[in-house]
């Protein structure tokens, strides 16, 4: 049933209002990397007196090369706050479109005030910190299975408020909590499906908007719509 939930995701991105917030989210990511990567070339000295070398000149532009490496690898823990900022920034956006195209019969949303929703966002972005910062140590402790620890840590926490914030737009916040209670195993599933694909340079540009599409398809499946 969650692939059907994505796949009705992914048979959307041809929708106009779709690639309008996917070109959005690109562009937001895209302006993140590039000003950390300006940042590390910002660091770096213009040149190094190494002994036996002499001074060295082109190692900043050898660092910056590496550095857009190294951003691009980085892109793939950036990627999930950033995926959970897409909550608040774009989750109307997205939803009305999927809405209007698969559940016409539906009266509009009430949905989330912006500031509430950009809250709510920016507290689970710190959430979102703190546990990957205190689940560090069985990253590095698990080798091998750091991956999939990542994946099922960052599974849940994304599952759960990619579910939320979808749903409250039409049960409330208590309505909502109620309703991701009685399903948490299969939202925890779709949040992992969401997550594995997050962890893959350049492919994770366009999961926030595939994951925000497809969560809204479990909710109205959910909830018998």
């Amino acid at each position: 049933m969650i692939l059907n939930d994505f796949t009705k995701a992914l048979g959307q991105f041809g929708d106009p209002k779709f690639r309008r917030v996917l070109l959005s989210g690109i562009g937001l990511t895209v302006l993140l990397l590039a000003g950390i990567t300006w940042g590390i070339q910002w660091l770096l000295p213009d040149s190094v007196s190494l002994p036996f070398f002499g001074e060295i000149e082109w190692l900043t532009t050898l660092l910056s090369g590496f550095g857009w490496v190294a951003m691009i690898g980085l892109s793939v823990f950036l990627m999930v706050p950033v995926a959970s900022a897409f909550t608040g920034l774009f989750l109307d956006q997205i939803t009305n479109a999927v809405e209007a195209k698969h559940y016409p019969h539906l009266a509009p949303a009430k949905g989330t005030p912006l500031g509430e929703a950009l809250i709510d966002s920016l507290a689970f972005i710190g959430l979102l910190v703190v546990v990957n910062l205190l689940a560090l140590i069985i990253y590095l402790l698990s080798t091998l299975l750091a991956p999939v620890i990542f994946w099922a840590v960052n599974g849940f926490m994304l599952g759960r408020e990619y579910f939320q914030m979808v749903a409250m737009r039409r049960l409330g916040r208590k309505g909502a909590k109620a309703l991701r209670r009685r399903h948490m195993g299969e939202i925890w599933l779709a949040g992992i499906l969401m997550v594995i694909p997050l962890s893959v340079p350049i492919v994770n540009l366009i999961v926030p908007v595939l994951g925000v599409a497809t969560f809204t398809h479990l909710f109205h499946r959910l909830n018998g719509e």
